[in-house]
């Protein structure tokens, strides 16, 4: 399953899962290096971050805010 960490709360990562879900994730699953707008997957230890979809989908928004400014 994959989830897109939106923001910090405490020790809680709150994430929109692939069906928009918000749920709670505690920060000390997740990596150190982990930070607002990642892609994680569940992994058999906690999460880990998905560089390659976490770069797509920063491509994917920064070609629809330049498009918007156009």
């Amino acid at each position: 399953m994959k989830l897109i960490i939106d923001r910090f709360e405490g020790d809680f990562a709150v994430c929109e899962t692939e069906d928009r879900k918000m749920i709670n994730i505690k920060r000390s699953l997740l990596p150190g290096d982990a930070k607002e707008g990642d892609v994680i997957i569940s992994t058999p230890g906690g999460y880990s971050i998905d560089k390659d979809e976490t770069a797509e989908r920063k491509k994917r928004i920064s070609k629809l805010i330049d498009d918007i400014w156009e």
